[in-house]
């Protein structure tokens, strides 16, 4: 991996550790994100971390651009060597797939779907070989993903699928965006599942909604009053497929602040993970079901 360097505008400068996502690319970018907190460099007020990269504002008055990328590269050789270990939570998030509101609003759409005559599903199983729908959900939701990023708009995480490169499911996004997509809408995009934490437009194919709302900037949310954001880079993700009957009473206990999502704290080893990936995910659902 190369790093490049580039600058955006008179106050940003833009770290992109690969051109392409990898957990070796997001492990080296976090090293970077938190050396560079760490270094606590005069002028700098704020740093972003994306799925392959980061963002680091600063203030020209207080510190020259040059001086700053100069900082940045003496750190990074730092961030090679950093630590691909951490102490993180597994979530178990519900999803309802095939839905009625998706499914609705995917067929308001279709004219600017790659294949209008079936559903999103549809075309996402097929596309990747599938031989069902349900062949395909069951790909979707049978091993864990990785939080890579949060952001595009506020709370809405991005997940990287905790498998093998050559097994990973790889779907397009829509050919023109939608101009709407539920809240909570579980949808995917090139290599990356989402969870679109508010309604509005969007590009993602759409294979379910969630009952478990994961932004609230009101935080009356019970598990979300301390934070209006739940998710976080590094948290992982299981999803459990869940049915009309079952969503309703999620839906239900989240309005009566009854509604608690199954977390447990886990530690993620990279180098452990890349030499056992099955025995790695099975260790995962063991700590989160306790099986």
């Amino acid at each position: 991996m190369k790093t490049r360097y580039s600058f955006g505008g008179d106050e940003h400068i833009f770290v992109e550790m690969d051109e392409e996502m990898s957990l070796d690319a997001f492990f080296k970018s976090l090293s970077m994100t938190e050396a560079v907190r760490a270094a606590d460099i005069a002028g700098v007020t704020e740093v972003c971390p994306a799925n392959a990269s980061f963002q680091v504002k600063f203030d020209p008055d207080r510190i020259a651009p040059d001086a700053l990328l100069a900082e940045l590269k003496a750190l990074e050789h730092a961030a090679e060597a950093g630590e691909k270990r951490i102490r993180t939570r597994i979530i178990e998030v519900p999803v309802f797939y095939r839905d009625p509101w998706t499914h609705e609003t995917l067929m308001r759409f279709r004219e600017r779907h790659q294949d209008p005559s079936g559903t999103d599903l549809d075309y996402a199983a097929r596309i990747n070989g599938y031989a069902t729908v349900d062949d395909f959900i069951t790909a979707h939701h049978a091993s864990p993903w990785f939080v890579s990023m949060v952001g595009f708009v506020a709370g809405l995480p991005f997940l990287y699928q905790l498998v093998a490169r050559e097994k990973q499911l790889q779907v397009p996004k829509y050919l023109r965006p939608r101009t709407d997509t539920p809240k909570q809408t579980v949808g995917y995009g090139g290599s990356f599942s989402c969870i679109y934490s508010v309604r509005g437009a969007g590009g993602y194919q759409m294979f379910g909604i969630t009952p478990m709302p994961i932004y609230d900037p009101t935080q009356t949310v019970s598990y979300l009053r301390d934070f209006m954001v739940f998710f976080r880079p590094g948290d992982i993700v299981k999803w459990k497929p869940i049915g009309r009957e079952e969503y309703d009473a999620i839906t239900a206990d989240v309005a009566a602040g009854r509604y608690e999502p199954r977390i447990r704290e886990v530690t993620f080893d990279l180098d452990a993970f890349k030499a056992d990936m099955d025995g790695t995910n099975a260790r995962l659902m063991e700590a989160l079901y306790g099986v």
